[in-house]
């Protein structure tokens, strides 16, 4: 008599489709269909959408980022081969919708996640505040993610199949630059500093304060940086390669430029603290700053220099309802009738409690 197995069929389908996940992605037809995540976010109208559309060469007219918004990009290895997909998600409101990180970031998209911060270097007086807020609300979701999925995988001791679980924390090479002086972020980070062809027309020496400050950072991140222009197709070229690597896994080119005068494009591990040198200070006394460590102390320089902004934004969301780029013409007029009927009917609400208000 053939044995049977305990396991419910939900229960075999489910480690199946976790034994795939395991591998890399789903089968299809012999071959394994790679599926990522992409997360994007920054500054305020700081282009993302452009350069997220650029980068899919979509040919269309970007529109203003509601709140967050999700598409995809597919993209196949070769003839009659499956397409690899990246799931593609974009936060609207520069930093007052910081707190949306937790839809993207889940203990199933971890295993396969990116984040790409876009910095509007046309405005510098935003850029650390925005970067700060940002990064600070991710880092704090990857690290409750982690933390939950690896408690839930230890409370199943005696499960058969643990789906992987994606540590908190970058494991990097040993011969990776200052690894031992570095913060590397939970998930690979991807830098984007846009609008060059505004700021390159900035003095020379804010130029230099703006470009180190961030190579800095990105290192301390184990990051990548690369500075570009919607309006300059060699840059947006480029970005597109870093933007692949991510999504698709594809190379992302071997070009490296750290010189402040022009864009920067520096992949991760490229770099290293000795490269940077110190924050570049002219009329300021480094030891009068009383920073904490080397971070805070490039952060004390750089709002020396751009004082920053008050980055609490307030919560700009508009009716989606009066949004022009989301109408229903069928939808609109029923609901311009309920909103009449609701205004007529607090009218007589009113009314009634007036007359009572008088009787009284």
């Amino acid at each position: 008599m053939p044995k049977i197995s305990s396991d419910t069929l939900w229960e075999q389908a489910a480690a199946e489709v976790h034994r795939r996940e395991a591998e890399g992605g789903e089968e299809d037809g012999g071959e394994t269909v790679s599926e990522r995540t992409v997360f994007l976010m920054g500054s305020k109208a700081g282009g993302k959408t452009s350069i997220l559309l650029r980068c899919l060469d979509r040919d269309e007219p970007s529109k203003p980022t509601l709140a967050l918004e999700y598409t995809f990009g597919r993209r196949a290895r070769g003839h009659n081969t499956p397409k690899d997909i990246a799931h593609l998600w974009e936060l609207g409101g520069g930093t007052s919708l910081s707190d949306l990180v937790q839809i993207p970031i889940t203990p199933v998209s971890i295993r396969s996640l990116s984040v790409i911060l876009i910095l509007d270097l046309s405005k510098p007086n935003a850029l650390w505040g925005t970067m700060e807020k940002l990064l600070q609300a991710t880092q704090a979701q990857l690290e409750k993610v982690s933390s939950q999925a690896q408690q839930a995988q230890k409370a199943k001791p005696g499960a058969k199949h643990h789906m992987p679980v994606r540590s908190a924390a970058r494991v990097l090479p040993k011969d990776y630059p200052d690894r031992e002086l570095i913060s590397p972020f939970p998930v690979p980070l991807l830098i984007i500093g846009s609008k060059y062809d505004t700021f390159q027309e900035f003095d020379s020496d804010k130029r230099k304060v703006v470009s180190k400050t961030l190579r800095f950072v990105a290192h301390y991140y184990a990051a990548s940086l690369i500075f570009t222009s919607i309006k300059t197709e060699s840059l947006m070229s480029k970005t597109k390669s870093f933007f692949s690597h991510l999504a698709f896994g594809l190379d992302r080119g071997k070009s490296v430029s750290c010189d402040s005068t022009k864009p920067l494009i520096v992949p991760a591990g490229s770099d290293s603290f000795s490269q940077i040198g110190s924050p570049p200070t002219t009329d300021i006394d480094i030891t009068s700053l009383h920073a904490k460590n080397p971070k805070d102390l490039w952060k004390k320089v750089y709002e020396r220099v751009f004082p920053q902004e008050n980055t609490s934004e307030q919560r700009e969301l508009k009716d989606p309802a009066k949004d022009p780029q989301y109408s229903e013409p069928q939808i609109d007029a029923m609901r311009a009738q309920k909103d009449q009927e609701l205004d007529q009917y607090k009218r007589d609400a009113a009314k009634s409690w007036k007359g009572v208000e008088l009787e009284t």
